[in-house]
This record gives C-alpha cells, structure tokens and sequence, in this order.
C-alpha cells in the first residue's frame, strides 16, 4: 500500500498541532524510507522537496544561526572527503550529527521538521555517494530557505 501525505487543505496549513508540517515533512521522510540507498534519491524529486521544505522552514521562522554548528560540521565533513577514499572513514563523524540536529530541535522548535527529516535521510548514508546526494540535499534545503527569505 502507497502512503500519500494528506491533501492540502485550508484547514491543514498549521494547526496547533503543527499538522501542515507534518504533511511536507512525513511526505519527504516516507520518500527517504522507500529509498534503499539516499543516492537513489532522483534529483528532481530532491530539488522539489527542498523548494517546498525551505519555504516551510522559513513559514516556520528557522534561524539558519540555530543550525549553524550542524551546518559547519556537515561543511567540515565535505571538505574533508578529499582526503577520505572510504565511507568508513566519515561514517562515525555523519551518524553524529544527528546528535547536533537534536541538539538545534531542543534549543529552537522550529528546526525540529529539519532534524526529523535530515535523521532519516542520514539512517540511508552507506556511502560517499549517499553523502554527497546528503549534503545536495541539505544546501538545498538552505538555500530555498533563504530564498524564501530565512536569516
């Protein structure tokens, strides 16, 4: 059976409960989860998410500055992969950030959607492959948050 994220209502752009959120984030991580590998991620799939997940991200007034040590330890790990010919090699260093995310979620409510969706997506990081489709995904969430007008 397929899962499809619930219909966009005028009644499902946020509630209380933060329902709009959970459609654009459940839709994005229930893509994640059928992937067997994130490279297998399509790109235009990705760019689609990213546009519609930034925009929601900003809607939601996410402070890039609360996740800016996520953001430089992912831009750390990148830089590094010059030097890195095996995935084992970053592995440990991309499992931990998803302590930073949880970390960016409890100091500001807004990164939360982030944290849930970028922790599924780093569940499928096998590979140096998986984590430079990872980091697209990432800058691309960054960038159409600012797009959108995200400080």
């Amino acid at each position: 059976m397929e899962l499809k994220p619930p219909a966009k209502t005028s009644s499902s752009k946020r509630s209380s409960t933060g329902k709009y959120q959970d459609s654009v984030a459940d839709e994005i991580q229930d893509v994640i989860r059928n992937l067997e590998k994130f490279k297998n991620y399509p790109i235009r799939e990705l760019v689609r998410h990213s546009a519609k997940f930034g925009t929601y991200l900003r809607t939601q007034r996410l402070e890039t500055n609360q996740v800016r040590k996520f953001l430089d330890a992912v831009n750390r790990i990148k830089a590094d992969l010059t030097e890195k010919e095996d995935f084992r090699e970053i592995e440990a260093e991309v499992v931990l950030l998803k302590p930073k995310l949880a970390y960016a979620a409890a100091r500001q409510r807004a990164a939360k959607p982030l944290s849930d969706v970028i922790s599924a997506a780093i569940d499928k990081v096998d590979s140096l492959e998986d984590f430079e489709r990872l980091v697209q995904f990432i800058e691309s969430i960054i960038a159409y948050h600012k797009a959108a007008g995200g400080k």
